[in-house]
């Protein structure tokens, strides 16, 4: 029987981070890379699959996130655990806190942005959604998000959430462009209170779409209900709008199960 460094990969229809991605936590989770192994390099896990040393970082941080391997400076990734944590932390915050936390935040920025937005705002809330839509790169994508979130926001015009959902960029470009849908819904809040809390768990809750986004058409869910988000946006209804931000997020929390409880 081979082994999994002797196996080639299986070629299925998900992207190429996914692919790399779960090839990794099915070897560990079937006890084939057991706790204490370190894992290949990523030139060798590049070539293993045939992607770029990108994509391989990509599948990392998401094993990295749910707890199954931890990186060693100088010395590589290794396997940590040889099941999937069910609270995994991103960034600073535990998943938990961040499904609690976020509709209580961002459902009412997206009300608000309804009400408030500009026409300005709104143009630009659908040039993220096309931006998106088309971006194969899932960095960009991430950091298209954002800036969506964060417009919502402040569209709100709302200090407290302005402030919570806008902060510094996201270091991944994918994550950043998820972080730039995100804030400009809460900037068309108005909200300063909304803007300012959402800015402080964006990082955690970009990080966390990142790992979510492995998941098969996932991503392509996701821009779906943003769509859904910014077109209720542009009604000014803010029941529509609020009730298009709570279905996004109840998607994002049942994608965590989802990945958590894999087998």
């Amino acid at each position: 029987m081979s082994t999994w460094a002797e196996r080639t990969p299986t070629v299925t229809r998900v992207g190429a981070a996914e692919a790399v991605f779960a090839d990794l936590r099915d070897a560990i989770l079937g006890g084939e890379l057991p706790v204490g192994t370190r894992l290949p390099s990523e030139a060798a896990l590049s070539e293993r699959h045939g992607v770029s040393r990108s994509v391989v970082r990509e599948a990392l941080r998401s094993c990295h996130a749910l707890g199954l391997t931890e990186p060693r400076t100088g010395l590589g990734s290794f396997v940590v655990r040889d099941r999937v944590e069910k609270d995994p932390v991103f960034g600073t915050f535990a998943a938990s806190e961040l499904l609690e936390a976020r509709p209580l935040v961002e459902v009412p920025a997206a009300g608000w942005a309804a009400v408030r937005h500009t026409d300005s705002e709104l143009a630009e809330l659908r040039g993220l959604i096309e931006a998106m839509t088309g971006e194969p790169d899932p960095q960009e994508w991430a950091a298209l998000d954002g800036r969506l979130h964060g417009l919502v926001a402040q569209a709100s015009r709302n200090r407290v959430l302005i402030e919570a959902m806008t902060g510094e960029p996201d270091p991944q470009e994918w994550a950043a462009l998820d972080g730039r849908l995100h804030g400009l819904v809460a900037q068309a809040s108005r909200n300063r209170v909304l803007e300012s809390v959402l800015a402080a768990v964006r990082e955690a809750s970009t990080a966390q779409s990142q790992a979510l986004n492995l998941l098969p058409d996932r991503r392509h869910r996701s821009d779906v209900e943003h769509a859904a988000i910014v077109e209720a946006i542009a009604t000014r209804d803010y029941d529509a709008a609020a009730d298009a931000m709570r279905a996004h997020l109840t998607a994002v929390g049942e994608a965590l199960r989802a990945l958590v409880e894999r087998p």
